[in-house]
C-alpha cells in the first residue's frame, strides 16, 4: 500500500510542479525584483501583417486630430470645456447618458469578442502593444541590435559605444513620446490650441505646457521602463479573460496533443516523440517572457510572435506548421470546430439590443437642449384681468454651429407666454438663460396642478417640446 500511496503522491507532486508557473510572473524574479525581458526580434507572416496594419493605425491616430469639417475637428474630447465632438456631431454633458450607454456597449462588445476570439484585440489593435512592439521595440532593435546584442550591451562596462547607443535610444524614445503626447493633447484641446501653445509665449499657456510635459513623461516612462508591466499590472483586461474565456474561445495555443512529449531534435525516427523539439524559440520572442506551452496565461497578449517563431522552426525540421496557432481548447483536444454557445448567443442578443437603443437615442437627439423650471420660492400670481400666471426659468443649450433665435408656444391649451426682456437668441455652441411668464385664464384651469406642453420654435421650425407644471390657487367653477 505504501508504494501505491507514494506513487499517487509522486503524480500529485508532478501535477503541482507542472502548474507552478502560475504562482509567479515571468517578469518578476524570486527576490521580487524586475526581470528584464530581452525579446528576440520576431519575423514571419503574422509579424509582417501586424506591421502593415500598425501603419494604418498610426496614420489614423496621428492624422485624425488634423481633419476638420466645417472648421471643427472630426474628433475632440475636450474635458476642460466639456465639449465632445464625434464624427462632426457635438455632444455636451447633457448627452453624457449617450456616452455612458456607448461605453456599456463597448464593454459588452469586448466581453463578447473575448469569449469568441480571446485577446486578439491586445495583440492586434491595442495602442499599448502597437506603440511598444511596433515602434519603440523596433527603435531598440535598430539602435542596440537583437536580444543577444542587447544583453551583451547591458552587461558591458561603461564605454563610449554603450553611452552613445543608450543616449541615442533614449533620445529617440523621448522624441516619439513627445509626438504621441502632443497628438493625444490635440484630441483633448484641439490642434489650433496646441499650435497656440507652441507659437505663443509660454507664460500664456502654463497649463497646456504642463499637460504636454506630463503626458510626455508618462509615455516615456511607460515605453522605456514600465513596458509589459502595463499589461500585467495596470490593464484589467488580462484578468477579465480568466472569467470570460472558456474551452471554445479562440486563443494563441500550443497543440500539446501533437507536440508532447517534447524532445531535442534528431533525424533518427526511432528517437522521435512529439513534434515539439524544445528549441525555446517561442519563449525567446515573447515580449512578456512566458512559455506558451504552459497554456493560456495572464501575461499572454496574443501577439502571435510565438506562432511565427514556431512555424519557422517547424519548416526547418520538415514538420507541419501550426504547432502553435490560433485555436480553442476543444479544437486542440477534441478536434472540434468553434461552436456558437448559448453564452455567446446571450451576449450577442444583449449587444444588439443596446446598439438599437443607442441608435434610437442618437437619431432622436435634438439640436437644442432645454430645461424649464418654475421659479424658486414662487407659487403663482393673480392678475387683475382674472388670469393666473406662473414664473419660469429656462436654460437653452445650442449643440450646433447655427444661430438659433427661439420663440415659445403653448401646445396643450390656450394661454400666453410672455418673455421677460428681449427674445432669446442662442448662439452657435452657446448657452443662454432667461425667464418667462405663462399666463392662463381661470376658465382654462380645471385643477390645482396643470400639466403643460411648451413648444420651442425657431421661426416656423419646431425644435423641441418640454413639459412643465402650472399651479393655481383654486379650481375654477363657472
Amino acid at each position: 500500500m505504501s508504494s501505491v500511496n507514494e506513487g499517487k503522491l509522486g503524480k500529485e507532486d508532478d501535477a503541482a510542479n507542472s502548474e507552478s508557473f502560475r504562482d509567479s510572473i515571468a517578469t518578476i524574479d524570486k527576490k521580487g525584483k524586475r526581470a528584464w525581458v530581452f525579446a528576440q526580434k520576431p519575423k514571419g507572416r503574422l509579424y509582417n501583417l501586424r506591421s502593415k496594419l500598425s501603419v494604418l493605425y498610426l496614420v489614423v491616430f496621428f492624422g485624425l486630430p488634423f481633419i476638420k469639417v466645417n472648421g471643427d475637428p472630426l474628433f475632440l474630447f475636450n474635458i476642460v470645456e466639456r465639449k465632445f465632438i464625434l464624427f462632426n456631431m457635438i455632444f455636451w454633458p447633457q448627452d453624457f447618458f449617450i456616452f455612458g450607454l456607448g461605453m456599456l456597449i463597448f464593454i459588452i462588445f469586448i466581453a463578447l469578442f473575448t469569449i469568441i476570439y480571446g485577446r486578439v484585440f491586445c495583440g492586434w489593435a491595442c495602442p499599448q502593444t502597437i506603440f511598444m512592439e511596433l515602434i519603440f521595440r523596433k527603435i531598440e532593435y535598430w539602435v542596440e541590435g537583437d536580444a543577444a546584442y542587447q544583453k551583451a550591451l547591458q552587461k558591458q562596462k561603461s564605454s563610449p559605444e554603450k553611452i552613445r547607443k543608450k543616449v541615442t535610444k533614449h533620445l529617440l524614445f523621448f522624441l516619439v513620446s513627445f509626438i504621441i503626447a502632443n497628438t493625444l493633447l490635440a484630441y483633448i484641446i484641439g490642434v489650433d490650441e496646441l499650435f497656440s501653445i507652441m507659437r505663443e509665449p509660454l507664460s500664456m499657456h502654463i497649463g497646456g505646457l504642463t499637460s504636454m510635459l506630463i503626458f510626455t513623461a508618462v509615455f516615456y516612462g511607460i515605453y522605456s521602463s514600465f513596458r509589459e508591466q502595463v499589461c500585467l499590472i495596470v490593464c484589467p483586461y488580462g484578468r477579465m479573460q480568466g472569467v470570460l474565456l472558456d474551452k471554445n474561445s479562440i486563443v494563441v495555443a500550443y497543440d500539446y496533443v501533437r507536440g508532447e512529449p517534447r524532445h531535442k531534435f534528431t533525424k533518427k525516427e526511432e528517437n522521435k516523440k512529439g513534434d515539439c523539439i524544445d528549441c525555446f524559440q517561442c519563449v525567446k520572442v515573447c515580449p512578456t517572457g512566458i512559455d506558451i506551452r504552459n497554456g493560456t496565461q495572464l501575461e499572454c497578449t496574443n501577439c502571435t510572435a510565438c506562432i511565427d517563431a514556431c512555424d519557422n522552426m517547424m519548416e526547418r525540421v520538415n514538420l507541419p506548421k501550426g504547432l502553435i496557432r490560433y485555436d480553442s481548447e476543444n479544437g486542440i483536444k477534441n478536434k472540434l470546430k468553434m461552436q456558437f454557445t448559448n453564452r455567446m448567443k446571450g451576449y450577442t442578443a444583449i449587444l444588439f439590443l443596446l446598439i438599437v437603443v443607442e441608435v434610437v437615442l442618437l437619431s432622436t437627439r435634438t439640436d437644442i437642449d432645454a430645461t424649464v423650471l418654475r421659479a424658486a420660492g414662487q407659487m403663482y400670481q393673480e392678475q387683475p384681468d382674472k388670469r393666473i400666471s406662473n414664473l419660469y426659468t429656462i436654460r437653452l443649450i445650442n449643440k450646433t454651429r447655427i444661430n438659433y433665435p427661439v420663440q415659445f408656444k403653448l401646445e396643450s391649451m390656450h394661454g400666453e407666454i410672455r418673455v421677460i426682456g428681449k427674445e432669446l437668441n442662442v448662439k452657435p455652441e452657446g448657452i443662454v438663460a432667461g425667464e418667462f411668464f405663462i399666463i392662463l385664464d381661470k376658465k382654462e384651469i380645471k385643477q390645482r396642478k396643470t400639466k403643460l406642453l411648451i413648444g420651442i420654435y425657431s421661426g416656423d421650425k419646431k425644435i423641441k417640446t418640454v413639459k412643465t407644471n402650472f399651479f393655481s390657487p383654486v379650481v375654477y367653477v363657472p
